[in-house]
């Protein structure tokens, strides 16, 4: 690879990544914790779809502020990859709107599990441009955007959160 020299220290849109990243994960933290009323309620599916999606969410801005290159960030983007796919799987068991049918949301499921190795090949390849548009690309639309729209009032984490 020719071109710009590759930093190995995150930029600007790494850090409010991992900081909406964290926001995250603190509604997450508190919904679940509001709701625990519900909890003996809930299939394993979903508690195993939360705990990924809680380690996902915890493991970005670690990533993300983290220096590229060294064997702690690919142990911890593994790690991230894993759980991540973990999280978009289990999602196709859990269909709780749409009279148990697929939602738009399950989209991104597909989307996800379609870039991780991408993602991952990108790495190893070490095309950086590329893995960087796809972590940032996955950081967006599988965590922040799938995560922000889990919290509609109708949806659970909404109802416990603003119930």
């Amino acid at each position: 690879m020719t071109g710009k020299p590759v930093s190995l220290m995150p930029d600007r849109i790494e850090k409010v990544i991992g900081v909406l990243a964290l926001v995250l994960l603190g509604f997450v933290v508190t919904a679940v914790a509001k709701g625990s009323a519900d909890w003996g309620k809930l299939p394993w599916e979903l508690w195993l779809h939360l705990a990924t999606m809680a380690l996902t969410l915890a493991l970005t801005p670690a990533i993300l502020w983290m220096r590229r290159g060294t064997l702690r960030h690919r142990v911890a983007g593994y790690a991230w990859v894993t759980a991540l796919a973990v999280t978009a799987l289990v999602s196709f068991r859990l269909r709780f709107t749409n009279h148990g049918g697929f939602s738009v949301i399950h989209l991104l499921s597909v989307i996800t599990l379609v870039l991780l190795p991408a993602l991952v090949l990108a790495a190893r390849r070490h095309n950086h441009a590329l893995h960087k548009r796809l972590v940032r690309g996955l950081c967006l639309g599988a965590l922040l955007t799938a995560g922000f729209f889990t919290f509609p009032f109708h949806r659970l984490l909404g109802r416990w959160l603003f119930g």
